[in-house]
């Protein structure tokens, strides 16, 4: 005969059921008539965040445009004759205000006279916008690349480096007042990216939003990195007219639809604006997501008060399975990676035994992981500096060679070997000789970008194995190579004595310059030969050979 439920039974889930349907239809009226009111909050803010962002650009922007007027104005540019105090002060004004990749005077003619760090020195740049327009009255103008600033200025990161142009000419200060030159900077487009991600990590505390600043013509100039240069067709950006801030649901182009608001630049003192507007948004779901949270904490609390009142009679049995249910809750953190100990509880004789049990085994595994964490670190690191060695560069390649072929990159191999290295042990002893090895490894670290690696290969030999697009493999690898020899050139300081070494390099790429990666590897072994029989101090790429 079936065993049938108990009338307690039956009553609790009458109960459960008629309390939980009650959570579920209060929570959907609220949830209606509170989705209209949270929406337009939501959209007022977004917009009201885009205008916050447009208004520090404008100012940051102008507040550039004045100094660079008070530079202007300085007597050491209008009798424009030291040119050496001219770069000094320059030079100046980018230690103070770093966000000025470069700065530069140029002379009547087009020539650039003096420029920080002298990069572009004697350059004719007369043709160029920087110039043309600012020769006449100030000129700002829009974000875009310069590929020849790109070249010569520092990039660790290998992006794209952009620039907004600022220009205005500079007068003598005689009663004639003749145009003696124009004053121009590139200033560094990172810094507007900066300024969006200290905008959008306190916004992003309390909601998930996005940033973007596209310009006249509704293209991408900043923002996350796959929509840089893509075009924005938004209803809500067309017509905008006098308005300053406007937020509406709009359907963007992956096919989602955003709730999102809207700022337009409109400049700020002299500075007129060039016309941007930045775009903040937010998916939907979670923008209704306050709303949805409300109704299901209301379901939720129902379905709760309604399992409390059905299982008011087992409170007994979960008293006596307490002890069980801290196990297994300890467990499953243990089971996420957190450091967790599993409770010695104090129950019955099985639960207590159970309980010990695991802890003995939770103890013994933990020990046999660490141990083999610190055996593999061990196994793939030079000890001396650091550095991954030759066994980790034999599980690096592959990962290198399948991750190039995705992205269709190529990997330049780089041999270094160290010149001078010997003298150095002679001079100073081995401790002195392992001083310099494990700055020269601090060097070749700062030296990468990320993805690229540096291995120690044994005594004064290392490799590097950089990540490069494949049209333009070895211009990079060169400029990589060339710093190397730069920072490695400098002075070393061992045992509080300065001390000079060089480095030879040879490089190879995969797989332009062979198939297989082994014999690549013995290229750029005979390109670095040729590099030390060449003189030391050198490149040698077997592309040139």
């Amino acid at each position: 005969m079936p065993v049938l439920p108990s009338l307690r039974s039956r009553f609790a889930l009458m109960i459960a059921v008629l309390v939980s349907l009650l959570s579920w239809l209060l929570g959907s009226l609220i949830s209606h008539d509170s989705n209209s009111r949270m929406i337009n909050e939501i959209g007022q803010d977004l917009a009201e965040n885009a205008y916050q962002m447009s208004d520090r650009l404008d100012r940051d922007m102008a507040s550039r445009v004045k100094l660079l007027s008070v530079v202007s104005h300085l007597q050491v540019l209008q009798q424009a004759t030291d040119t050496q105090q001219i770069r000094r002060l320059l030079e100046h004004v980018q230690e103070e205000f770093p966000s000025f990749a470069w700065v530069g005077f140029i002379a009547p003619d087009g020539v650039v006279k003096a420029a920080t760090q002298g990069l572009l020195e004697q350059a004719d740049i007369s043709e160029r916008p920087v110039y043309t327009q600012g020769r006449e009255q100030l000129f700002v103008g829009d974000v875009h690349d310069a590929k020849l600033l790109s070249k010569l200025l520092p990039n660790p990161k290998g992006e794209a480096m952009k620039f907004v142009d600022i220009s205005l000419p500079v007068f003598s200060n005689e009663p004639s007042q003749n145009q003696v030159g124009v004053l121009a900077a590139h200033l560094s487009w990172g810094w507007a990216e900066e300024l969006r991600q200290s905008l959008l990590n306190p916004i992003q505390a309390r909601r998930d939003a996005e940033f973007f600043v596209v310009t006249a013509n509704h293209q991408v100039i900043l923002g996350p990195r796959e929509a840089i240069g893509q075009a924005l067709p938004l209803p809500l950006l067309d017509n905008l007219g006098t308005q300053q801030t406007r937020w509406g649901v709009q359907r963007w182009p992956d096919g989602n639809d955003y709730l999102t608001g809207v700022a337009v630049s409109r400049g700020h003192g002299s500075y007129a604006g060039l016309g941007w507007t930045v775009v903040s948004r937010q998916t939907l779901d979670e923008a209704y997501a306050p709303a949805k949270a409300l109704q299901r904490d209301i379901l939720v609390w129902g379905i709760a008060l309604a399992v409390v009142i059905a299982f008011i009679g087992w409170l007994l049995a979960t008293w006596f399975t307490r002890p069980l249910h801290a196990i297994a809750r300890a467990a499953d953190r243990l089971s996420l990676g957190e450091s967790m100990e599993i409770p010695e509880v104090k129950g019955t004789r099985e639960i207590a035994q159970l309980s010990q049990s695991i802890r003995h085994l939770v103890d013994s595994l933990s020990n046999h992981q660490t141990a083999l964490g610190m055996m593999e670190s061990l196994a793939h690191h030079d000890a001396l500096t650091g550095l991954p060695n030759r066994a980790a560069l034999e599980k690096y390649l592959p990962r290198a060679q399948q991750r190039s072929q995705a992205q269709n990159y190529c990997l330049a191999l780089l041999y270094l070997d160290l010149d001078g290295f010997k003298p150095i042990n002679d001079q100073f002893g081995h401790a002195g000789g392992d001083e310099l090895l494990r700055e020269v490894a601090s060097r070749l670290r700062v030296c990468l970008r990320e993805g690229d690696l540096v291995a120690r290969l044994g005594g004064d030999e290392f490799l590097m194995v950089l990540q490069v697009p494949r049209h333009d493999a070895i211009d990079q690898a060169r400029s990589i190579a060339q710093r190397v020899l730069a920072s490695l050139g400098q002075t070393f300081l061992v045992h509080d004595v300065h001390a000079r070494i060089g480095c030879s390099i040879g490089g190879a790429l995969w797989p332009l310059d062979a198939p297989d990666l082994s014999d690549v590897l013995g290229l750029a072994d005979q390109a670095l030969y040729r590099a030390k029989h060449a003189g030391k101090g050198q490149a040698h790429f077997h592309t040139e050979a």
